[in-house]
Formats: C-alpha cells, structure tokens, sequence
C-alpha cells in the first residue's frame, strides 16, 4: 500500500510545480503586455515601451515627451513602433519582461529614442536572425529631408604650357596717340609763296629778310 502512495504524492506534487510555472509564466505574460515599461533618455525625454499583438508577430510602441522648455507651451513629442517574432527564441518565452528590458537598456543611452538602431538584438536572444529581433517599422513625427544643396564649383586650374610651346602673352591694348599740330604765326604765309616772290624780287644774300617782310605785309 505504500508504493500507491508514494506516487500519488509524487503526482501531486508535479501537478503543483506544473500549475506554479505556468502562474508564473503567464504572471511574466500579463506584466509585459499590460505593466508599460517606463524609462529616461539622455536629453531627459519621458519614455514608455508598450507592448502588443499583430497576428503572428508581436508589436512595440516607445512614445516619449520631452521636458518643457522655460516660456514654451509644451515639450517635444514622438513614437515609434517596432516589430518582430521574439517568441521564437525560447529565453524571451521564459522571460519576456526582461527581453524588452535589454532593448530599454539600449534606448535610454540616447538623446532621441527613435533615432537609434533600426534593428535591435537583446543579448538573450542575440544570435537569432533578424526576424526574432524588433525591427523599426514607422515613427512619428517623421524626420524631415535635407534640403537639395548646390555642388560647390571646382576651382579652373591654369593651362600649364606643353613642352616646346611657348603660350602666347595676352595681347595689350594700345591708345591712338593725338596728332600733334603746330599753330601758325598770323605773320606766317605759306612758305613757297613767300620764298618764290622773295627769290623774284630780292637779291639772294637778303633773300630770308624779303621772305620774312613780303610775308608780314601780305598779312
């Protein structure tokens, strides 16, 4: 009678280990679906992580508030939500909480929490492909594009002259010199006309004074 015995209590007992593990686990299950996990950035943004389904995968939302700024109405705010099959790698389905945790852990050492890793990779679950891991899905607001910007122009490098050439010097301009022009004497007649009627009348010894008086009273 003491063999049936002793299994019956053996029995019960595993039926008890059993029921407690499965407490537990489904305690871990409600805590990560309904505790949000709450955290701070390094710019003291106010975080939150939530968890939820999608059909076959499962679904986080990091929605963060920043500080207000002294005279302004309210602080920065955005969210971002990632996706992946975590319950593929069997640490997350013993602790699931803690599995978030770690990526928690990696979100609070930056600035802008949806600025950071597009794929995250728990170190308990961190050998398995990037489908068990939390990949970015979406965030909001979204960032803004950079603006279009002209290309700086290169600099033009001087044409260096080739071998047995000689370049060219640029060609200079060259100003028209103004004529020069020599204002005559009223007394001045032209000197042929002059000289020819002094050469007529005169003798040749005097012939610069004639030229010079037949000049002087024709004018």
């Amino acid at each position: 009678m003491r063999a049936p015995a002793v299994v019956l209590v053996m029995a019960a007992w595993a039926c008890a280990c059993h029921a407690q593990t499965d407490n537990s686990v489904n305690q871990q299950q409600r805590s990560i679906w309904d505790e949000p996990i709450r955290f701070s950035t390094k710019s003291k943004d106010a975080c939150t992580m939530v968890v939820s389904g999608a059909s076959d995968h499962t679904r986080l939302r990091v929605s963060c508030k920043g500080p207000t700024p002294p005279g302004a109405g309210q602080g920065r705010a955005y969210y971002c939500d990632f996706q992946g099959k975590p319950n593929l790698c069997r640490a997350y389905s013993l602790n699931p909480r803690h599995y978030f945790t770690q990526i928690m852990w990696e979100l609070r050492k930056l600035s802008h929490a949806c600025q950071g890793a597009k794929v995250y990779r728990p170190p308990m679950c961190k050998k398995h492909p990037d489908e068990v891991q939390m990949s970015f899905l979406s965030a909001w607001p979204r960032a803004a594009k950079p603006a279009a910007t002209q290309k700086p122009q290169k600099p033009q490098t001087p044409v260096k002259p080739q071998a047995g050439k000689a370049v060219p010097a640029p060609a200079r301009k060259t100003t028209p010199k103004p004529a020069k022009t020599t204002a005559r004497s009223p007394t001045e007649l032209p000197e042929s006309k002059a000289s020819r009627i002094a050469t007529e009348y005169c003798w040749k010894s005097f012939h610069g004074i004639c030229t010079y008086f037949i000049g002087w009273f024709k004018n």
